[in-house]
């Protein structure tokens, strides 16, 4: 009884950590009302409107898929605490964006909110100094050479059915955490590779890093609040590092993707901080695994096919 009301007591922590962040979030969106409105009394409606109709024009037809799916993964995010990455990288494989730029718009959007979910659990003193160390090199290690390989070393073609088989495994993690009972506190052994592993495939795949951490970590029976809490710190400097990786290698040239997701996140903080009391965890943790991996079935059924017409088709020049 004893132990339960510590974990009800460390998850509202963390909850209170996550609405923190949440609220940094809504007076950005409040910000941008405020200045909207400014705008229009200023500058006059039709003159906004042609300014808005040539912004669109500049951004691109497909701004708007990256804004929704921004918008998607944060309220996602905003109500289980995880799954941006997969969520984001999942959708935007989906429309045909190439892992290497999925990869990069979604780690660097995530710089924004990581960085504040690290203050606030530093805040709320929700960090296991010991375990926070332990991940945080070994992560920023694997995060550094799987946004390296990816890229500058692999081809986006050829490891796209990868990452979705990676997706789907992950969907498939996702769904066992929903329907996981606690389980007895077992010693933690190599965490120092579970983090090289899993910032290695959070680069590589676009997200990841929560799950295949924090859940091997709780599944573990952890303390959840400095579990998630210290992870949740050392995704910041993960994120962070892996970001810078992908810029200084591949270079700025999936900044409408980086916008939108950016865009649609604040969009949706304040309703994510809403919907974090009110949506059941469990039913949401289920429909989310279920999308990730239809989505990502969809894709790796797509890679088959073109693969199969592409050796059609080198078969016909022979016959």
């Amino acid at each position: 009884m004893e132990n339960e009301q510590q974990i009800d007591k460390s998850l509202t922590t963390t909850a209170i950590a996550r609405i923190n962040v949440f609220e940094d979030k809504l007076m950005w969106f409040i910000a941008i009302v405020i200045y909207s409105v400014i705008a229009v009394l200023f500058f006059g409606e039709q003159r906004l409107i042609n300014l808005a109709h040539e912004t669109s024009n500049w951004l691109g037809k497909d701004f708007y898929s990256y804004l929704a799916v921004g918008l998607a993964a944060q309220l996602v995010d905003g109500t289980l605490g995880m799954a941006y990455g997969i969520t984001s990288t999942s959708f935007l494989l989906g429309i045909g964006v190439p892992p290497a730029l999925s990869s990069t718009s979604v780690h660097v959007s995530e710089m924004f909110t990581t960085g504040a979910s690290a203050v606030s659990h530093y805040k709320f003193k929700n960090i296991n100094k010991k375990l926070f160390k332990t991940l945080l090199i070994p992560g920023v290690i694997g995060a550094m050479s799987g946004a390296y390989l990816l890229s500058e070393v692999l081809d986006g073609d050829v490891i796209k059915p990868f990452i979705s088989i990676y997706m789907f495994v992950l969907g498939l993690v996702i769904l066992r955490k929903a329907i996981q009972k606690n389980v007895p506190k077992r010693k933690t052994k190599k965490v120092g590779l579970l983090a090289i592993f899993g910032g290695f495939m959070d680069a590589i795949g676009g997200g990841g890093w929560g799950p295949i951490v924090t859940s091997t970590l709780l599944g573990q029976g952890r303390n959840p609040r400095y579990t998630i809490g210290s992870v949740n710190a050392a995704e910041f400097l993960i994120t962070l590092s892996s970001g810078i990786t992908f810029l200084w290698f591949g270079g700025v040239n999936s900044w409408q993707i980086i916008l939108g997701l950016v865009l649609g996140g604040i969009i949706a903080a304040p309703f994510g901080a809403i919907l974090i009391n009110k949506v059941p965890r469990r039913p949401l943790m289920i429909l989310v695994g279920s999308v990730v991996i239809f989505l990502s079935l969809r894709t790796i059924l797509k890679a088959e096919a073109d693969f199969i017409e592409y050796w059609n088709n080198l078969l016909a020049l022979f016959c």
